[in-house]
């Protein structure tokens, strides 16, 4: 299939490696100084959008890829919330816009999330057991809480009664520096996190009380498992329209 890439950094090469690893081309490559490109036939001859930026342009990216009447993957965090969400939704069930977004396109993340959706179930009839969720990235991450890391809390506190939400707690940045507070109101599960080196990502929930500990983790080797992911996804929509989720894509 015909792939446009938008944003060229370590993801976007990943990407591009594997997509014509699998047999795709790469028509089009657009990054911070030729933004005029989707403007151009090259753009508009793609099947499918792989955007992978950042939480001040991703919006952006995505309605232009409308404009051209192009699908979407779009795996940049931290830009699709509230009012925003809400018209992309409309716009892909009612405007006949196509857009698969994720927090995480990692296979392994996949099975994570419906691990900790399982494990939640399980624990709510364990009071006595808290709940946190700490989480570790590279230096060069520019969100905090993870988008992947939300999503895992979300998803537990929908199975946990006694959660109402989840709230930041302690950022541990790399120079060593240390924002927030681990003091957290009962109702709500507290997310911590951690910026280190070139981890590409780590995340933990811990279960605690005061008989003992259960915890779960997904550690990432490296950035292909999300380059992977991002391209099943794109082959997905190759006969898919409208609002697609990772569940429509990995189905457990």
């Amino acid at each position: 299939m015909k792939i446009a890439l938008i944003g060229y950094g370590k993801m976007g090469h990943m990407i591009e490696s594997i997509a014509r690893q699998r047999g795709h081309e790469i028509v089009s490559i657009i990054d911070i100084d030729n933004t005029n490109d989707f403007d151009s036939d090259a753009f508009r001859s793609a099947e499918v959008a792989i955007e992978f930026t950042a939480p001040t342009v991703a919006e952006g990216n995505v309605r232009r890829c409308f404009e051209q009447g192009v699908k979407v993957v779009s795996g940049s965090t931290g830009w699709l919330k509230g009012a925003v969400l809400e018209e992309m939704q409309d716009l892909c069930k009612n405007e006949g816009k196509t857009l698969l977004w994720s927090s995480n396109f990692s296979v392994g993340v996949a099975i994570f999330r419906a691990v900790n959706r399982h494990l939640a179930r399980i624990m709510n009839a364990f009071p006595q057991y808290d709940v946190t969720l700490e989480e570790t990235h590279h230096i060069h991450k520019l969100d905090a809480p993870s988008g992947t890391a939300i999503t895992l809390a979300e998803h537990a506190c929908e199975e946990l009664d006694r959660k109402t939400g989840w709230v930041k707690g302690q950022v541990h940045e790399a120079d060593g520096s240390i924002t927030g507070s681990l003091d957290t109101p009962a109702d709500l599960l507290r997310i911590d996190a951690i910026r280190r080196d070139e981890v590409p990502g780590i995340h933990t929930l811990t279960y605690d009380s005061p008989a003992d500990l259960i915890q779960i983790t997904h550690s990432a080797h490296t950035r292909e498992g999300f380059a992977l992911g991002a391209v099943l996804a794109a082959e997905f929509l190759a006969d898919k329209s409208g609002w697609q989720t990772i569940d429509d894509l990995f189905q457990f």
